[in-house]
């Protein structure tokens, strides 16, 4: 008989049952350990501040202090598992293709405190595969990426796998995604989003570029070893079917910023559903009994896991919440 389970096995239940398991707890992941968590399609970006707007103060707080965690969670897991996980602190580029995505992009800086703003020639000189004909952007050095993919099996590694079956235990966490609304209730809705990865040599970009293209957003997240992530489609829709119209409008907006990437190869398509609030905002705390909830992360399920994993995994063993958690609590769709 273990102390907890822990339902959901994508980044959020993984990253929670191993932060239980270092402060003493013995824990049992259920999940069925395939990939279709929202997770698999992640491009895994890093991006605390470009996910919110006005009036989601508390999200953004939420978002940042996570990013200031995970250089620890990511050495953490490595030191753990001795797993690379693809952290990556280069930073990102926005850019901007036309004059009005570059307003639009200044706009959106305003939310934030790092865009250092860079002319054409300049971005050109960071990221030479740019198209000539962008505008403008700017550098964003806070930004950072990591591999979910790579993530998730670290983690299945640090918390001993998964189990399928139903659970005993007492004390529960449920972190199963979409999953969620079923076993509490909760209104946590799937928002479908398909995801490209393309083929290529290494070394074609070096930034993730987060782009502005004729009114499309776009972007595209390198890996070293010569992967690239291009994403992201949001459409309120709980199908699965991937349509030429999306992978089109991906692919355009791609390969106006990077027109090289139109020669490499189109190796994956993957859809797979965000689990998303009425506020787009998590649900975190405690139901009644000694059921725990943590799951809704909507865009962001992979920059919050740290932040999420301490704050639950604390939760569970003090019963004291952290302040952080008012804002996201159960009850606040009642």
């Amino acid at each position: 008989m273990t102390d907890l389970a822990v339902i959901g096995g994508g980044i959020i239940g993984l990253s929670i049952a191993w932060r239980c398991i270092q402060r003493g707890l013995s824990v049992a992941v259920y999940d069925r350990g395939g990939d279709d968590g929202a997770w698999y399609a992640a491009a895994g970006m890093l991006a605390p501040a470009g996910e919110t707007s006005f009036g989601q103060e508390s999200l953004t707080e939420l978002l940042l202090e996570s990013s200031r965690r995970w250089p620890g969670f990511a050495a953490d897991l490595v030191e753990a598992t001795g797993r690379e996980l693809g952290y990556d602190r280069t930073g990102a580029l926005d850019v901007a293709l036309t004059s009005d995505d570059l307003a639009e992009a200044r706009r959106l800086w305003t939310f934030r405190a790092d865009p250092v703003p860079r002319t054409p020639t300049q971005l050109r000189d960071l990221e030479p595969a740019l198209s000539p004909r962008i505008r403008g952007g700017a550098f964003i050095p806070d930004d950072h990426q990591v591999d979910p993919r790579r993530t998730v099996a670290a983690l299945r590694q640090a918390v001993g796998g998964v189990v399928a079956g139903t659970p005993t235990e007492t004390t529960t966490v449920i972190a199963a995604g979409i999953g969620t609304a079923q076993l509490t209730g909760l209104p946590i809705r799937p928002v479908k989003g398909l995801v490209l990865r393309l083929r290529g040599e290494p070394g074609v970009l070096r930034h993730v570029v987060n782009g502005y293209v004729d009114g499309r957003h776009v972007y595209l997240v390198p890996r070293a070893d010569g992967e690239i992530v291009v994403g992201a489609t949001q459409d309120e829709r709980a199908d699965a079917t991937v349509t030429a119209g999306d992978v089109l409008e991906l692919l355009r907006s791609a390969t106006d910023l990077v027109p090289e990437l139109a020669e490499m190869e189109l190796a994956e398509t993957v859809v797979r559903h965000r689990p998303s609030t009425p506020d787009n905002a998590p649900v975190l705390g405690r139901l009644p009994g000694d059921v725990y909830v943590a799951a809704g992360h909507h865009r962001n399920g992979i920059l919050l896991a740290p932040i999420t994993a301490d704050l639950i995994a604390d939760l569970v063993v003090t019963g004291r919440p952290d302040p952080l958690l008012a804002a996201f609590a159960p009850g606040r769709f009642a």
